[in-house]
């Protein structure tokens, strides 16, 4: 996931300008999919108590990301990550001006792709989140391993021709979601795939978000 906030200088706890208690009530509508990703969501719930989740200070941290999708050839937009070493989907760290996971989601997601019409998916009105993971970070950039809380959305473009990477050494591709697993490094993101797939052929996502 990218890093587009990485050098903005935080002047007071972010949790002062997101705030944590949004992030807890983001938490109780989600319905984990498996005793694994329940146990990730608790881990969530302990940083949201901490008053500030989003702290790269702390060695692990909230984190929020998205799938770009365009559900009409049923494609997914992949980014090549050098620091991971593999191809991944969108997002990074919650900045300052950010008014919540979902919009920072966004943020990364226009900044890394050069999409200006971003929007949540499926719904649009109801924006959910799709899946949330603890990942491990490996050392980089001057920062020492860590792990990423990650919360997932999924988000849709109606001009998939006009992606611009934010980087030469950033590329970017649109990928069949059928096989977009078998292209991924991660199994984590493999599972987050799978979810988008499910909600795209009418299925529930397996977790997508709500009971």
């Amino acid at each position: 996931m990218g890093g587009g906030g990485a050098n903005r200088v935080r002047a007071a706890p972010l949790a002062t300008r997101v705030g944590a208690v949004d992030l807890v009530a983001e938490l109780d509508a989600y319905v984990p999919a498996t005793a694994a990703e329940a146990a990730d969501v608790e881990r969530v719930r302990a940083l949201a108590a901490t008053g500030d989740p989003w702290s790269r200070t702390n060695p692990v941290h909230v984190t929020a990301s998205a799938l770009v999708l365009h559900p009409p050839t049923e494609r997914v937009l992949l980014r090549w990550h050098e620091r991971m070493g593999a191809w991944l989907h969108v997002g990074g760290h919650v900045d300052p001006d950010d008014v919540g996971p979902l919009d920072a989601a966004r943020r990364e997601g226009r900044e890394e792709t050069g999409l200006a019409d971003l929007a949540p998916w499926p719904d649009a009105q109801r924006p959910r989140l799709v899946h949330v993971v603890v990942v491990p970070v490996p050392a980089g950039k001057g920062e020492p391993a860590h792990e990423h809380a990650d919360l997932r959305y999924l988000l849709t473009t109606g001009r998939p021709d006009e992606v611009v990477p934010e980087r030469p050494g950033a590329p970017l591709r649109w990928t069949p979601l059928a096989g977009a697993g078998e292209v991924v490094g991660h199994d984590n993101l493999r599972e987050t795939l799978d979810r988008a797939t499910r909600l795209l052929h009418g299925g529930d996502g397996a977790a997508a978000g709500h009971p």
